[in-house]
């Protein structure tokens, strides 16, 4: 019986549908029902558009303010967050406008590469610190509670206010040490204060560097044609050390 259903199924007359007369050719194709749908859904919807925006016209309070009125901008038909002049300093405008990424990301890490090398030459324990050269000794009951520091820790007096390579009065003894004079000293402590000076401008240049190279790319991934569909929200404001926040909507990868 189901092969003769499946016969009887194959022998149908395929439908047609009925096409453009030739006197109403010049017309185009005919408008079959779902295309008249269509056309009329969409004739709605944008109908029901244009009435609620007149209802919220009608509504509206002329004398409310809110901050995004001044705060966004409309140019060449696009709605746009206006970025404020304190977020960014003046030698960042200037780089962001006169150079590109790859450039940015160029200089960045020779920075960051002079910086290592500067940091493989020093110990970085002569810097001063912000915390304070403690050491605790906890005593006995019964005994002294103040006692000489050099000879508990085993030291010359002039090394107790060092953090480190503090050297005991035994290893002093098997030292030989070289005769150095005062001008050779005094020599070497302004070598080493003209390092820790170039280090700090260039750790200071390459943190400049990083937030520029930020601001670029988040700049970048904004005017991303599908970031224009579905807009992100700023969560945090940008500032002159600290490139904008923004949480983008998830999209759905195929």
């Amino acid at each position: 019986m189901s092969s003769w259903k499946k016969a009887a199924k194959a022998n149908q007359k395929t439908h047609r549908e009925r096409h453009q007369p030739e006197s109403r050719k010049h017309l185009g194709l005919l408008e079959k029902k779902k295309d008249y749908k269509k056309r009329a859904d969409d004739y709605h919807e944008k109908g029901a558009t244009l009435k609620l925006l007149r209802k919220r016209t009608l509504d509206k309070n002329p004398d409310e303010f809110y901050f995004h009125m001044i705060n966004s901008r409309v140019k060449d038909g696009v709605h746009h967050e206006v970025e404020k002049e304190d977020e960014y300093t003046p030698e960042q405008i200037k780089l962001m406008q006169t150079q590109d990424i790859k450039y940015v990301n160029m200089k960045r890490t020779i920075e960051s590469r002079r910086i290592q090398r500067l940091q493989s030459q020093l110990h970085m324990t002569d810097v001063i610190d912000s915390t304070p050269n403690t050491h605790v000794f906890f005593v006995d009951e019964g005994e002294e509670k103040e006692f000489d520091l050099a000879k508990r820790l085993d030291t010359h007096p002039a090394l107790i206010n060092r953090k480190s390579n503090r050297p005991r009065l035994s290893d002093l003894d098997k030292m030989s040490l070289p005769d150095v004079s005062e001008a050779a000293l005094e020599s070497a402590k302004k070598s080493k204060e003209k390092i820790y000076k170039e280090l700090s401008k260039r750790i200071e240049r390459e943190e400049h560097l990083t937030v520029v190279q930020q601001k670029m790319e988040l700049k970048r991934n904004l005017q991303d044609k599908s970031v224009k569909i579905l807009k992100p929200k700023k969560v945090q404001k940008g500032t002159k050390v600290s490139a904008p926040v923004y949480k983008f909507q998830y999209i759905r990868k195929k």
